[in-house]
Parts: structure tokens; sequence; C-alpha cells
């Protein structure tokens, strides 16, 4: 091959240009996405698990987290889509993001309500076991078949969840219980955790399979069901005005709330970029790698021992996701909330990133 002037080296600069801006791109992705959702949950954690003032007070107002996150991703969802001069106008029956909008409320406050019981590692590899309940969901209404290895990976990661929960430490104390942790009450509740975001995702999968919809649509119309619903709880159970009672006499737990309610949105952005500038591979490996380091870092920060077990199961349940996700060819699908997308990457669906 012949060149001409400086052709080649035209290219060759053009190329190394693409590849700084590639790793720039790379850096960025990363970066916001461990920055946003670590903080995430370490806060959560924090929040449920840490008291407040003096008197030592407990914040155990779940479903007023809920309402500020969904309020703040609301706000933000309608001024994306005026921004961008999208409609605003619902794409599918109401009725059907108030679906969504149930089981995610129901998703996020059996998550909350866990950490009284739990500490946030086993909480966190509890919930990688979300592949069984969504392979259930998906068979049920989506008609979803699925491959030999998604029932090896689920298997393995089920496994791996359960020595990480039965073999705790014996110096793992309920900041509720004054003793041990509530193991029962704890896995009662990731249970239902896993039962209802199964259900999410799965439905939110058949949304947007069904009709022509923009992710920033069914993240508003779905996040505003949620501010109603959680709105009406709060006042149907008395608490609201005990939360905000709670929030004035306890600055610094108003500002947690407020940056976790932040993080939440912010991390949405870095998701989308992610999935949009290196596909669904790149995004399922930081995700994973994301779980990782809030479990090491929640070890250290609020001193969670861990056995020997509980080791060789995160090692089961890590090396099992590790391994899917290097083999999974499809795409993952657009997001819903932050509290979906901590665990997508372990799903054996193709669902909705976030």
């Amino acid at each position: 091959m012949i060149w001409v002037g400086g052709v080649k080296d035209e290219d060759m600069a053009e190329e190394l240009r693409l590849s700084k801006g590639k790793i720039w791109q790379g850096i960025f992705a990363v970066s916001g996405i461990m920055t946003t959702l670590v903080i995430y949950g370490v806060l959560q954690e924090k929040l449920m698990r840490v008291p407040y003032g003096d008197n030592k007070e407990y914040f155990k107002f779940s479903l007023f987290l809920v309402f500020c996150n969904r309020i703040t991703t609301s706000v933000v969802s309608a001024a994306t889509l005026i921004a961008s001069k999208k409609a605003l106008d619902p794409v599918a029956p109401v009725y059907k993001y108030c679906l969504i909008s149930v089981s995610n409320i129901l998703t996020t406050t059996c998550q909350y309500e866990a950490l009284k019981y739990v500490s946030f590692p086993v909480q966190t590899l509890a919930k990688c076991a979300k592949m069984i309940p969504v392979m259930v969901w998906g068979t049920l209404i989506m008609q979803k078949t699925y491959r030999g290895r998604d029932y090896l990976f689920a298997f393995l990661v089920t496994i791996g969840c359960s020595i990480f929960i039965l073999y705790p430490s014996g110096y793992e104390i309920s900041p509720y219980n004054k003793g041990r942790e509530n193991t029962v009450w704890g896995v009662s509740l990731m249970i239902g955790y896993l039962g209802f975001d199964g259900f999410t995702s799965t439905f939110q999968d058949k949304l947007f399979k069904g009709y022509d919809m923009d992710i920033h649509n069914q993240i508003f119309y779905t996040t505003t069901c949620s501010c109603i619903l959680s709105l009406t709880g709060l006042i149907l159970q008395g608490n609201l005005i005990l939360a905000i009672d709670f929030v004035v006499r306890h600055n610094d737990c108003l500002f947690d709330i407020a940056l976790l309610s932040t993080v939440a949105t912010a991390s949405q952005f870095f998701i989308s970029y992610t999935i949009r500038t290196f596909g669904a591979l790149t995004f399922a490996t930081i995700m994973t790698t994301r779980q990782l380091v809030s479990i090491l870092l929640s070890c250290v920060w609020f001193a969670h021992p861990l056995t020997w077990e509980q080791s060789i199961g995160a090692a089961v349940v890590f090396g099992s996701l590790y391994a899917k996700t290097f083999m999974r060819k499809e795409p993952p699908k657009a997001p819903l909330d932050t509290e979906d997308i901590e665990n997508k990457a372990s799903s054996p669906l193709k669902p909705n990133p976030q």
C-alpha cells in the first residue's frame, strides 16, 4: 500500500485521538457509576442503621425515603422531557405505569426495611439471588424460555447467597434488636424484595416491548405514581408528620436524605451514558464490581466482620456473575430507577438496567 504525503500520519493521529477520547469517556463512566452508587449504598445503610442526635434516635420511615427519591427523579425526568421537546402524554394506559409503581414501592420498602435486621453486605449479596424470581416471572408473564447455563448460574448464585446468609459472624449486631441480627425477618423481607423486584423488571420489559416508549416517559409516569402512592401511604400510616419532624430535628438526616435522592437520580445519567457509549457488557461488569466494592466498603466503614464461609459464598456469587456477564451477548434495555439498577447485571433477562 502506498501512502501519499501525510495521510498515514494523519490517520494514526486520528486513531490516537479517538483512543484517548475513549479512555477519558471510560474513566468518566466508571467513576460516575462507582461514585454515585457506592455513596448511595453507604447512605442507605447509614440512614437505616446509624442513630441520629444525642438521644440516639433511629430513622424508621422507609416510605419517606421512597417518596423523596421518587419525587426527585420525577422532577428531573419531567425537565428532561420538556428540554428535549418530547411529549409528556402517557404512551401506555396509566394503570400499567401504576402496576410497575406499586411493585417498585414494595421492592424498595422491603430493601430499606431489611437493613433494620441484617447488614448491608448480607442484603447486597441476597439481592443477587433475584435471578430465580425473575426467571419465574419471565416464564409466567413473558412466556420466556431460558438456556441451561441460565439455570446453572442462577443455582450457583443462590448457593453462594445462601452460604453468605446462613453463616453470619457472631459479632454482627442489629441496632433494633440489641443482639444478633434477626436473620429470619431480614431474609423474609429480602424474599419479598426479590419477588416484587422480579415482577417489576419483567413487567417493565413487557411494557417496553408492547409500546414505542421513551425511557424518560416511563420514568416520569412511574415515579409520579410512586410519589402519589408513597405519600398516600405515609398519610394513612400517620408517619408523614413524624418523618418531617425527625428530619427537622436532625438536620444531618435531612442532608443524608437529600444526598441519597440526588445520587440516586444522578446515577441514572451515568448508567444511560455508559450503556449508550460502551454497551451492556461493560455496564454489567461495572455494576458487578460496584456491588463488590460496596460490600468491602461497608465492611470497613461500619465494621461488619465476615466469616470464612461468607468469603467463600461471596466468591461463588461474584465469580458466577462475572462469568455470566462475559458470556452474555444481548444488550439490556433502558432503566427505571436506582433500586432496580443495583442488580440488573445479575438478571437472566435482557432487562432494563438502571
